[in-house]
Formats: structure tokens, C-alpha cells, sequence
């Protein structure tokens, strides 16, 4: 209280206190300031880049003149993309559904063993999950195409065993969906194993101390704790999976080819194919897009690994 407020008496006389400093705003500013690089890097590398490719999606190629376009609002690149391209699209998602599936089906047990039973093995386990990633994803792809020839010992058992048609497996779907597998795998064990390696285990042996058999504990209790790693693990496969190109170049059949093929072959290989090219992109992104969502909202949670 102030030396006139005790002389008078009264208490109304006493001044105001100061204001405090304004620290919130200053945290503010500070939050934005950090974000700002990774702003700028998102603005530059993916939103420009977006931008012109939905420019380029919608021009026209000059008449008589290969290699040549004009900007235009040209929206039948999209009709073609819809129409000529859409058996491209099924085969995509469906070698991408493959894969994914038979990812899920190698890296759960995986990573549940890594999360409770590997004990001391768990670090040498982890190695051989990422150690893949210290070599070139082309390289990995045309081993792959090495171990699945017709005269690799895959090819020689599997014809022992009398259980190839055609008496090869490279050059197949079978050999695209096997790469797509392997290559993405790691991308599908790593989530789930974080997801199941954080987990309490006296919750999953509570499934037990309540009368539950193996399998009801697993379905009821350790799946949905999972199921965060889950939902990240497939889409990290699927998405990448579904618009790759160097696994169906290298171990697939000349024909029938993937998507991200077409779009690669319009780019590169077709004179003046950069519309329909871009018009595919966006049309793909499009689709995984939805797919996404509808995955989420079906089996989304609300914690993401």
C-alpha cells in the first residue's frame, strides 16, 4: 500500500500495478519464427512445384508440332487420365493392396517379437530391419531381380515343387508384388514395433488373468494398442507402393504396366506428353487421397505413431 493510502485511509488511493510483459506474445512470435524455415521449405519445394504441375496438367500440345504446348484450360487430359489410363490405376492399387497385405502379415509377428520376446536380440533384430536402407533402393530392386531369375535358387525350387505355370517367376506380377513387399517392409515393421514396444505388457497379461484364450487377448487387447503402428505402417507402404515404377520396370512383364510407368514414360520418353503426364499426377494423388481418407475414417484412431 502506498505511503497515501495508509495516511488517508483509504485503499482506492492506492495506484495501479504495472502491467506485466506481454510473454505470451512474445511465445508467439517466437512459435512462428520456428516454423518459418519449414514454412518457406514447403512453400518453395512443394507448393511451387504443385502449382506448376497443375499449370502444365491443364495445357494443350500445338498441332503438327511434337514436344510443343501452350497454356490452355485443357481439362480432357484429365477425361484421357480417367479413361485410357484407368486400367493402369486398378493394377496399381491392387500389386499396392498386395504388398501391403502380405507387409502386414511378415512385419506384425516381427515386431511383436522384437517388442516381447527378442530380449538381448532385440538390437540385432532392429539392424536387420533397417540395414536395407544403407543400400540403394535400385540396387536392393535389381539384386531382387537377380535372386527371382530363372536360374536363381527361388525359381529352381519353386519349379522342383511343380508350382510354376509358366516355369518362371521374373518378368511376372508375382515378381512385382514380391519387390514391392520387400522393399517397403521396413516402412510397415518399424511403426507397429514402436507402437507394441511402448505398450504395458501387465495390461496384455491382464487378457489372460481374466479367463482369456491367446487369440481373444490378441484380437480384444494387443491389436487395438497397435492399431496406431497399424494404420501408420500401411500407409507408409501402400502410398509409396502404389505410384512406384522401378519395381515393374526391373521384375515386372513389358506390358500391363503401373501407373507411376505411364507417368514416367509421358514425361520422359513421349515428345510432348507433359500434360497428360501432370494430368496423371494429380489424378493419382487424387485417388490415394481419397483412399486415405476413407481408411482413416474407417479405421483411424486418434494417436498416430
Amino acid at each position: 500500500m502506498s505511503a497515501l493510502a495508509q495516511v488517508t485511509g483509504d485503499p482506492d488511493l492506492d495506484p495501479a500495478p504495472a502491467p506485466a510483459a506481454p510473454v505470451a506474445k512474445q511465445r508467439s512470435w517466437t512459435a512462428y519464427l520456428l516454423m518459418l524455415p519449414g514454412v518457406l521449405w514447403l512453400g518453395v519445394f512443394f507448393l511451387l512445384p504443385l502449382v506448376q504441375l497443375a499449370s502444365v496438367s491443364l495445357q494443350s500440345r500445338y498441332p503438327g508440332f511434337p514436344g510443343y504446348y501452350y497454356r490452355d484450360l485443357n481439362f480432357s487430359n484429365y477425361a484421357s487420365a480417367l479413361t485410357d489410363y484407368a486400367p493402369h490405376f486398378a493394377r496399381s492399387f491392387l500389386y499396392a493392396g498386395l504388398a501391403t497385405l502380405l507387409a502386414f502379415a511378415v512385419a506384425y509377428p516381427l515386431a511383436y517379437a522384437m517388442a516381447f520376446k527378442a530380449g538381448r536380440w532385440r538390437n540385432l533384430m532392429m539392424i536387420c530391419v533397417i540395414a536395407p536402407f544403407f543400400t540403394s533402393f535400385i540396387l536392393r530392386t535389381f539384386a531382387w531381380s537377380q535372386i527371382l531369375a530363372d536360374e536363381g535358387w527361388v525359381a529352381s525350387v519353386l519349379n522342383f515343387l511343380h508350382v510354376l505355370p509358366n516355369g518362371h517367376i521374373i518378368n511376372t506380377p508375382i515378381a512385382v508384388v514380391a519387390g514391392l513387399t520387400y522393399n517397403f517392409l521396413p516402412f510397415m515393421v518399424l511403426p507397429i514395433y514402436a507402437s507394441l514396444e511402448r505398450a504395458d505388457p501387465r495390461v496384455i497379461e491382464a487378457g489372460g488373468d481374466l479367463y482369456a484364450n491367446g487369440f481373444t487377448t490378441f484380437r480384444t487387447v494387443t491389436l487395438p494398442i497397435s492399431m496406431p503402428g497399424v494404420l501408420a505402417g500401411t500407409l507408409l507402404t501402400f502410398i509409396p507402393a502404389a505410384g512406384d515404377f522401378v519395381n515393374m520396370e526391373l521384375l515386372g512383364p513389358q506390358r500391363g504396366k503401373m501407373i507411376g510407368n505411364v507417368i514416367n514414360d509421358q514425361f520422359l520418353a513421349v515428345p510432348g506428353g507433359y500434360p497428360v503426364a501432370a494430368a496423371l499426377s494429380f489424378t493419382l494423388m487424387a485417388a490415394i487421397l481419397v483412399l486415405v481418407f476413407l481408411y482413416v475414417r474407417r479405421f483411424g484412431t486418434e494417436e498416430l505413431v
